[in-house]
Formats: structure tokens, sequence, C-alpha cells
């Protein structure tokens, strides 16, 4: 901060130094000075913000915070009509609790054998040959892999069963287990908690085919 009002300092003085400079010089050139001054006066005003009104509505196509259950955040899309879609979504921490991961889970239409999904995005130094393990509690841990990768992150897409939603329900907290690619012989343990999971998926939209 001090360094960016220092910088700020020395950008509004310019072009005083300058129009100090062609009055001493040309002093006997009033039409010069005029010009100068004013050439110093826009700008100053180029500079300087005029602000612009605060809108805390979030406007259609944007992703907004609806409320907040537990750990879990309902992340929902403003849409014309007002029947905003809504996914849970919660940042996954390290040992050291570090940000390193995310997860956005999602309804899905009856019929099918996954009854949810899941979006998981891990950073790009990940191994994705080892793929990436979900464990809920002291469970019997599943392996998923990854699909794509981009530059935010590389992503696997799961698909919750009724049993593993249900785990979900009961369970406590649950383990998301990577390995990075410059250490394969280690493994990254990350905490997804579930308090507020119940809540949340009730209120989760169910995603459109």
């Amino acid at each position: 901060m001090r360094t960016s009002l220092f910088a700020l300092s020395l950008a509004l003085l310019v072009p005083f130094g300058a129009w100090a400079q062609s009055t001493d010089t040309e002093a006997a050139d009033t039409d010069t000075q005029t010009e100068e001054t004013q050439q110093g006066d826009t700008g100053i005003e180029d500079q300087l913000s005029l602000g612009e009104p605060a809108n805390t509505e979030p406007q259609v196509g944007q992703t907004y915070i609806q409320e907040k259950n537990g750990d879990w955040e309902m992340r929902c899309i403003r849409t014309e009509d007002g029947n905003d879609p809504c996914q849970m979504y919660q940042l996954m921490t390290d040992s050291e609790g570090t940000p390193v991961a995310e997860i956005s889970i999602f309804r899905l239409p009856e019929g099918g054998r996954a009854v949810a999904g899941a979006t998981i995005i891990v950073p790009l130094e990940t191994s994705l040959p080892e793929q990436l393990t979900m464990r809920v509690d002291a469970g019997q841990a599943r392996r998923y892999p990854f699909a794509f990768c981009n530059t935010v992150g590389c992503y696997s897409r799961v698909g919750l069963v009724q049993e593993e939603v249900n785990s979900f329900r009961r369970g406590n907290a649950a383990t998301v287990t990577i390995v990075p690619a410059l250490a394969p012989d280690q493994k990254v343990e990350l905490k997804l908690s579930l308090s507020g999971f119940t809540a949340s998926f009730e209120k989760t939209s169910v995603a459109q085919q």
C-alpha cells in the first residue's frame, strides 16, 4: 500500500513539475503557459477515479452465495426468471490448513444409478495416473479418474450412488487423497467436512440433461 501511494504521488506530481519548469523557462510566453497548464490538468484528471454506483445484487449470469450450511456454501447462478440453479460447494484444505482443492455437488434426475454428481478440481501438479481417492470417515475408499485439465486445474467428475450419499449424510468428514506429480511417493490428504451436508443437499438443484 505504501508503494502504491508513493507511485500515485509521483504520477500526480509529474504534470505539476513539467508545468513549473515551463513557467520558469518561458515566462514571457503567456499562451504557452496556459496551454501547458491545461494539458497538465487533463492528465491529472485522467488518473483519478470518479467511482461508480455500488451494486450488491448479482446480475444475470453471475455466481453468488445464497447461504451457508455448516461448512458448505450454496453457490447459485442468477437467471432472468429468478429460478436460479444452485450447487453445494466447499474449499478443501491440507493438514496445514492450506486451500488445495474444491468440490461442487449437484443432484441428478431420477432413474439413473447415480443420484448425485460431483466435480472435484485439484492442482495441475497432481499425478493423473494415480487418480483420486475419496473415503468417508473410516469407510472403504473409492478411486476416481481425472477427466481433463485446463489452466484452472485438473478435474475429476464423480458419480455418487444412493449408498454413498447416505454415508455423506451420516458421516463426520471425508478424506480426498491425491498424489503430487513431483513426489509420487507421497500422498496429500484433503479434509472434506460433512457438517451441513444434508441441509445443503436438499436445496441443491437437479442438473439439467
